[in-house]
């Protein structure tokens, strides 16, 4: 068992579904809220017997990113905004899907700070490529004025790929002959996906294509020791604390610097690894936030210990 994998057996235990700070909840939940609003809205329009294509005028423009850049600058909102929006079911939900599917793999050996932020570079790098298509390549062109993107598939491709480059050993349905490795189900959700928007312009497979470059040089800037997530954390902390009052601080009484004396050649303590539940959960806890790579070798040990003790 990889060290990957036996975090991964601890950490399973340790989030749950509606955990505080589950980025991948939070990501799903906002997908949902705003599907469920689109979805209402249609629902609206087919009530008061309006057809679906003024739907597609009136709604869709104010969330979907537009190829075309004066029409960008008049919606700038668009180029956060449609890496949320589906107005298709089959689309969400297959989206969703895989993004949970990988989502959690990765947030649990990265940590909760990272999630979010390949989402949102997967999204953005998308949507430069797919605007880029169209506006420089001369057979898409005449679509310029039309041509929208809309929908997570840029930002899952990231995930997928980030997860697999940051754990290409990890397998699922271990039960069916030893389970299968996470780069097969990676390679079947590129198929999947490149075979949904084969008949679309090739703009549409060039942003996915360019959302799953984005995962794989998020993950390998990270070995380097480069993480593109911590301008995001640190500015969101920053605006956090704007409105959290800062606590008081008590005084505490001084240690003495030197608690030993003439003790000559006797060391002062031996340290040893004290395996408990809670400094268990204090190891999971940091991996959660800061990620696996980052735990001391002390760290490893104990977790490392304790799942072969079984604790």
């Amino acid at each position: 068992m990889s060290e990957s994998e036996r975090y991964l057996g601890y950490r399973r235990k340790k989030i749950s579904f509606g955990a505080d700070g589950n980025a991948l909840m939070t990501l799903v939940s906002i997908n949902g809220v705003v599907f469920l609003a689109l979805i209402f809205l249609r629902i609206i329009f087919y009530i008061t017997q309006t057809s679906t294509k003024f739907f597609n005028i009136t709604v869709e423009p104010w969330v979907a990113l537009p190829a075309s850049l004066s029409q960008l600058l008049v919606r700038p909102w668009t180029f956060l905004v449609y890496m949320f929006s589906h107005t298709s079911l089959i689309m969400a939900f297959t989206n969703m899907l895989w993004l949970w599917a990988f989502g959690s793999i990765f947030q649990s050996v990265a940590g909760n700070k990272k999630l979010i932020p390949l989402y949102l570079y997967g999204g953005i790098v998308g949507a430069v490529v797919f605007m880029g298509c169209y506006n420089l390549i001369p057979p898409l062109k005449p679509d310029l004025a039309s041509a929208t993107l809309l929908g997570a598939s840029a930002s899952t491709m990231a995930i997928a790929v980030a997860t697999t480059a940051l754990t290409p050993d990890y397998k699922f349905f271990r039960m069916l002959n030893g389970g299968i490795p996470i780069w097969v189900l990676t390679v079947l959700y590129m198929i999947v996906d490149f075979a949904g928007i084969a008949t679309e312009s090739a703009a549409y497979s060039f942003a996915h294509f360019a959302g799953g470059l984005t995962g794989f040089f998020f993950v390998y800037s990270l070995r380097k020791g480069y993480d593109w997530s911590a301008w995001m954390n640190n500015l969101y902390d920053w605006f956090m604390n704007l409105f959290t009052p800062k606590p008081q601080s008590i005084p505490q009484k001084k240690l003495r610097e030197k608690m030993f004396y003439k003790s000559g050649d006797q060391k002062a303590f031996v340290k040893r690894s004290n395996i408990t539940q809670q400094r268990i959960d204090e190891i999971l806890d940091k991996i959660n936030q800061k990620g696996y790579n980052l735990l001391t070798e002390e760290e490893k040990n104990i977790l490392k210990g304790a799942s072969e003790a079984d604790f």
